[in-house]
């Protein structure tokens, strides 16, 4: 018995390349964005496919659990040591986002 087709007949190659792809394999797809007059390269990541590894958001500053969806961010022309993974709320919100400052449990708040 021959396996069960799951397109229509005729249906052949779809002229994509593999660079095309922008799902790639993590579950997600790829675009490229402009922030602070740069061009970013953005992939959103599924939550099934982000097995294996918490990440910290630099957003937030908050750990990204095991198998929550997220998004990973570099810029264009960057290598893979610049990437970061954001939560998907704290990446929309990058730009209304001031720099946080990092102050010790015992200084004072004013």
């Amino acid at each position: 018995m021959s396996p069960r087709r799951n397109r229509a007949k005729g249906a052949g190659f779809s002229g994509q390349s593999a660079e095309d792809d922008r799902s790639g394999r993590y579950g997600g797809w790829q675009s490229t964005e402009s922030w602070h007059d740069e061009e970013w390269n953005v992939r959103h990541v599924a939550g099934a496919s982000a097995q294996g590894k918490a990440y910290r958001c630099p957003g937030c500053d908050q750990l990204i659990p095991d198998g929550v969806p997220h998004v990973v961010a570099w810029p264009e022309h960057a290598g893979v040591d610049d990437r970061r993974h954001w939560h998907k709320a704290c990446w929309n919100a990058k730009d209304r986002r001031t720099t946080r400052v990092q102050r010790s449990r015992n200084a004072p708040r004013f």
